[in-house]
Order: structure tokens, then sequence, then C-alpha cells
């Protein structure tokens, strides 16, 4: 990280703040490199995973070639196809599930990895949330299914854990950028599917299901007020709470952070339970807490000077 910081101040590798930015300074963009370094690491470890791995530089050299220079979102696009289909080789997923099946993967997948590209708005967050559903990963493949080597979760918690350290303050040294949100994603995304393959329970997505309600529920408020979705906007629960009602950053990405890590708890203690029933006790909640909260904030927002 260190190394990157100095690369990235020679190379002029900085955000500068915006109207839809939730932050006021210039600070150094694209520390999510530290994934990349890490999944280099797991290779080295673990050969076997050359597919996934080759998958994530795929997605995360062409994310962050798009946090120092805009490119078009078709080029994107392929890139992210390209890499999630060497991820469903790695996983095999074209040998035993309808081509139906697949598409809906493809759009399931892609719509995650953009979901937590979207979320990666204030300082902490990211990397917050990542570690709790990381360490939820770990603790049922150490305690009740075994689904991945230990090593392949250790490896992205450190990395989290060494980010958080320059990214979680008031005042962040450095962001993630696209690099890094993208990455991280991905490589969850790996451990998710891998899971909910070996051991048949869906029910695990909901390890990102307060991302996932946030960003379904503003998708949808931005449709109602006939907004272009996939435009910079600010209208983000998490956004609001930060922007407008000045909610210290941390304190809401920890909220977030914390949030998930209570469902993961509920959704672990009870794996076992039809899955209709984790989905209506974990999403209903999120949904109403979400129309009945976020209306009110934007009414009592501080005005922005």
């Amino acid at each position: 990280m260190l190394a990157y910081f100095r690369i990235a101040d020679h190379y002029n590798i900085i955000d500068h703040p915006n109207e839809r930015s939730s932050h006021a300074e210039i600070t150094i963009r694209g520390a999510g490199v530290i994934f990349l370094f890490a999944a280099i690491t797991a290779l080295i470890v673990y050969p076997s995973y050359w597919l996934p791995v080759l998958g994530i530089f795929i997605i995360g050299l062409i994310s962050f070639i798009d946090d120092m220079f805009t490119i078009s979102s078709k080029l994107r696009m392929l890139f992210h196809l390209t890499a999630v289909t060497m991820l469903f080789l790695y996983l095999q997923v074209f040998n035993f599930l309808p081509w139906y099946v697949c598409i809906a993967l493809y759009i399931m997948v892609i719509g995650i990895i953009n979901m937590y590209n979207f979320m990666d708005g204030i300082n902490g967050i990211t990397g917050a949330y990542s570690l709790v559903v990381l360490a939820g990963l770990q603790y049922v493949n150490l305690r009740q299914t075994a689904f991945v080597e230990t090593d392949m979760i250790w490896i992205p918690m450190l990395a989290c854990a060494v980010f958080l350290f320059f990214n979680f303050r008031k005042k962040a040294k450095c962001f993630a950028g696209d690099v890094g949100s993208v990455t991280i994603a991905f490589w969850i995304i790996l451990l998710l599917l891998r899971l909910i393959f070996i051991s048949g329970h869906w029910q695990y997505i909901l390890f990102l299901v307060v991302y996932g309600i946030d960003s379904v529920l503003t998708i949808t408020h931005r449709l109602i007020l006939r907004q272009n979705i996939f435009k910079a906007h600010r209208l983000h629960f998490y956004q609001v709470l930060a922007n407008e009602q000045k909610v210290p950053h941390l304190w809401v990405a920890s909220g977030y952070a914390i949030l998930q890590g209570i469902i993961i708890m509920v959704i672990i203690q009870t794996i076992e339970f039809p899955a209709y029933t984790l989905f209506l006790i974990t999403i209903i909640p999120l949904v109403i807490i979400y129309i009945a909260i976020k209306p009110v904030l934007v009414r009592t927002a501080t005005p922005t000077i």
C-alpha cells in the first residue's frame, strides 16, 4: 500500500471531489489494487485457482483503467462478461445448470458487482462491509460447511484490514476506486457461489442483503423520479445519511457492517429453516426501514451550501 501511494502520487492517480461526491478533499484513488496483490498471493499458494484469479485481473485491470480514464460502458461490460465467464468455467456452472439459469446467474453476478461499486461512496464502507461478510463466510467454512481452503478467505480479509487502516478515517488517506470495490465483490461472489453450490442453500446470498436492499430500492426510487439510473447520484440510503443528514461516514459504514453482521449470524443459526422464511425475516424489515425512514431523512435534510 505504501509503495502504491508513492506511485499514485507520482502519476497523479487522485480523486477530485464533485457535486456527487461524499468527500471534499483530493484523495489518492485506486488503492483497491491491494486486492489484486492479494489475488497474486492466493494464486501462488493455490495455483488451481488460476481461472478465477484471471477473472479477478481481467475485471480489476479494466476497472483500474476506468479509475484513471473514463471508458465506455460497453467496453467495461465486455470485460465483466469475460471475467464472469472465467468464474463460471472454474465453478463448472455450464455443466450442471440449464442455459436459462446460467443467463439469470450472469445477470445476478454482474448486478452484484455493480451494486458493490455503487455502494462504495463513503469512507470505510467497502472495507468494513466486506470484512464482515468474509468473516461470516469463514465461520461457515470452519464450523458448518467446509467449502474452500481457509487461506482463500484469510487473504482477502487481511487485504481488507490493511486497506481499512488507511481508509477507515475521518479524512481517508485513500479510496478503493472501482478496482477495489469490483475486485473484492468478484472474490466474495466466488466464495458465495462455491458455498451455495456445495451446501445447496441459496439463502447464503442474504450475506449481501443490506447492500442489496439499498441498491434495489434506490434504483426503484430513481425510476419513480424518472432519473437516468446509469448516471451518478446521491440517493442511496447511506448517502442521504452521510451527505444530507451529516452523520459521520464512519458511523454509517459501521452501521451497515454491523447490521449485515447481525443478519449473517441469524442466517448461520437458522440456515436449515425453509428458504422463504429466511428471505422474509431478513428482507421485509429492511424494506420497511428503507421505505419508512428515507423519505423523512430526505425531507429533513440539512441544506447543502
